[in-house]
């Protein structure tokens, strides 16, 4: 064997190692990830049982419930279109009602209510998530806010 052969073959036992290990690295981290749905595309796609999502959009007013031990709540989000119920049991956040943008993260039950695992309230008046304003956005119910004001200026 040549020295101009057994570089190759060490060359394309390297590049076969690499790419190997990227599959690997890829399918490890493939369970980690979270697909964002906003309520409508959740309905659409039947998203399937125990697979790990996102929904985002506005908590329904009217929908919060709070059960008695008080860390248990159930509420709909709705994108303006298409609303979700929502359960979840844990601490919500302080900025966390209705009317104000959330990001939920759990798993979609059979019977439709979708188990959350997560709850994330909006950080303030002008934030947003980006994946919520997006499919507020693409429903028409984004409503735009006043350029925030410098404070302490002259």
């Amino acid at each position: 064997m040549t020295r101009k052969r057994r570089r190759l073959y060490l060359v394309l036992g390297g590049v076969g190692v690499l790419g190997v290990f990227a599959a690997l690295v890829l399918y490890a981290l493939s369970d980690n990830i979270n697909v964002f749905y906003s309520p409508t595309e959740l309905r659409a796609d039947k998203v399937p049982d125990g697979v790990r999502v996102r929904i985002g959009g506005l908590v329904e007013n009217g929908s919060l419930v709070r059960e008695g031990d008080g860390k248990t709540i159930e509420f709909r989000v709705t994108d303006g279109k298409t609303a979700v119920d929502v359960d979840y049991s844990g601490v919500i956040p302080d900025l966390f009602r209705e009317g104000q943008g959330v990001m939920v993260e759990g798993k979609l039950a059979r019977n439709g209510t979708f188990m959350a695992e997560s709850v994330l309230a909006k950080h303030d008046e002008k934030y947003m998530p980006p994946e919520v304003a997006a499919a507020l956005k693409k429903t028409g119910h984004w409503q735009e806010t006043a350029a925030p004001v410098a404070v302490g200026t002259k």
